[in-house]
Order: structure tokens, then C-alpha cells, then sequence
């Protein structure tokens, strides 16, 4: 069987392949001689006559694989920016804050909008992540500290796997007792509220397009620190782990956002997507 790394070195090997790269430097080392010779040729009789039909069909896999028209690339763990895309079509210039960012692309509700020229907050308690961020993502405001309903220090628990660290001790145990991945260190994080956050680092007329929570296991008193009235995104993603969307729209998190003017508008399998009822009526208009 032939590799896409088997093909392109026998092609290089192929005479046809020397030939046509010699006549190339003929026709750039004498100009005059060959102008207006490549515009004429039908580049893909040239390509069919030269290449391995086996290299054409590999290639062809590639460029369809890199360049497919129909594709769009999600960076989220669970396809969570396309549905923020399809609320957000045609928007330039928005404004996101993600608490528990992770990684500047890994698992990012945030990457396909800065991307695309948006900016924002990014707020993650490990330094090493926040180092990625100051690195990848120059146009946001990196912090490194957690968020939680009061300020103060919290002992963050950090683990092999990076996406599993948490403030929270009994997850950090049970995922010790459940997971194949192991517990690295623990470390004491300052945490603030929401709102103090927010009052520091969103300009006043800067409306929040969305926010991303996902806080591994703080996500309910994350949510509890923001003012409401005063920063009001237009959509709201929180984690909800292992819970059907019966088990959500019974629990605390779907309780406290409703009482707080938003609407359940979509779910992933550990996300839910809440949205303000008058972005829904613009939506719907």
C-alpha cells in the first residue's frame, strides 16, 4: 500500500519530475524565450502527464481533506462555536470571556471568533496555560487567577491531564479513584468574583457577546459572582456534566439562569447554552 509520504518520495524520483522542474529553470533563466508558454498550457494535462496516477489520487485526498469547501473547523471539545456561529453570523469585532480558558485552542469556545478578529478576556489559574495564551493570543486579556462567589485563596488540584484541574477536592478525588490520569500537585490560587473581574477589565460601553464557563466544579458559584444587572452577555455556556436535558432543565444551574432573564436554547453533551430573551427575539426577527 502507498503513503502519502511513499508517494511524494517516488515522486520526486520520477524523471518526469526532473524534466518538468529542469524546463522551469529554463524558462526563468531565459525569459524572453518562454514568455507567455505557461499561461497557454492546460496546467492539468500537464499535472495528468507528469504525476503518478496514484500521487494525483493522493494529493487529490489531501487537498480535499485540507481545502474542503463544505467543512468548517470547530475548535470546542463538543462543537459548542458552531452554535455560537450560527447565533453570531456575520458579526466582526465581538467580545467573549471564557473562565477556565485551558488552552488557547484545545477545547476553545473562544479560538474560532478570535480568529476571525474578535478579542476578549481569557481567565485560568494555571500559569503554565497563561503563558500560552500571552503567547497565541495577544489581542485578549490573559489572567491568571479562578473565580469563584468569594475572593480569597482556593487550592487548586492539577493533574496529568491539564483539562481535569479543578478547585474542587471531591472531583479532584474522584477523578484520582476513576481515571487512568494522576493527581500532579496542589497549588493555593487566588479566586475573585465574577463581577470584580469584569469591572476591571471590560470597558463601560463594551457589551459581552458571550460567556464561557467552565469552571470543573465551580461553575454554580461562578455563575452566583456575576452582577447580572450591569454585564448581561448575550449568551451564557456552562459546563453541566453527566446530565441529560430533562436532568438540566430541573437543576440549579437552569433555575438560576432563568431567574436571571435566559433562556435554555441549546445542549451539548456537557454544555448548555443559555441565551438573553431579547437576543433571542433579534435572532428570530
Amino acid at each position: 500500500m502507498w503513503t502519502m509520504r511513499g508517494d511524494i518520495v517516488l515522486f520526486l524520483a520520477e524523471p518526469g519530475v526532473r524534466a518538468f522542474r529542469q524546463g522551469i529553470q529554463c524558462a526563468i533563466l531565459n525569459p524572453e524565450r518562454f514568455r507567455g508558454l505557461l499561461t497557454r498550457m492546460e496546467l492539468k494535462k500537464i499535472a495528468s502527464m507528469l504525476l503518478p496516477s496514484r500521487l494525483r489520487a493522493a494529493l487529490h485526498r489531501l487537498r480535499t481533506r485540507l481545502f474542503d469547501i463544505y467543512a468548517t473547523k470547530s475548535y470546542s471539545q463538543e462543537g459548542e462555536d458552531m452554535i455560537l456561529q450560527r447565533i453570531f453570523a456575520g458579526k466582526e469585532h465581538g467580545f467573549y470571556v471564557d473562565v477556565g480558558a485551558h488552552h488557547p485552542r484545545r477545547f476553545s469556545n473562544t479560538y474560532f471568533f478570535y480568529r476571525k478578529g474578535w478579542s476578549g478576556i481569557n481567565i485560568e489559574p494555571s500559569p503554565e496555560a497563561v503563558r500560552a495564551f500571552q503567547s497565541d493570543r495577544k489581542r485578549d486579556t490573559n489572567l491568571q487567577c479562578g473565580i469563584s462567589d468569594r475572593a480569597g485563596n482556593l487550592t487548586y488540584y492539577s493533574f496529568d491531564e491539564p483539562a481535569l484541574n479543578t478547585f474542587d477536592e471531591g472531583l479532584a478525588q474522584s477523578r484520582v479513584a476513576s481515571t487512568p490520569y494522576k493527581l500532579i500537585g496542589t497549588t493555593p490560587i487566588p479566586v475573585e468574583r465574577l463581577e470584580s473581574i469584569l469591572r476591571k477589565h471590560v470597558p463601560a460601553d463594551r457589551p459581552i457577546d458571550f460567556l464561557s464557563v467552565d469552571a470543573e466544579g465551580l461553575d454554580f458559584p461562578v455563575l452566583q459572582s456575576n452582577d447580572w444587572s450591569r454585564y448581561r452577555p448575550r449568551c451564557v455556556l456552562v459546563e453541566a456534566l453527566g446530565c441529560s436535558l430533562e436532568g438540566a432543565m430541573q437543576g440549579e444551574l437552569y433555575r438560576f439562569m432563568t431567574s436571571q432573564g435566559y433562556e435554555l436554547i441549546a445542549k451539548t453533551f456537557n454544555t448548555l447554552i443559555f441565551c438573553e430573551k431579547e437576543a433571542i427575539a433579534a435572532l428570530n426577527n
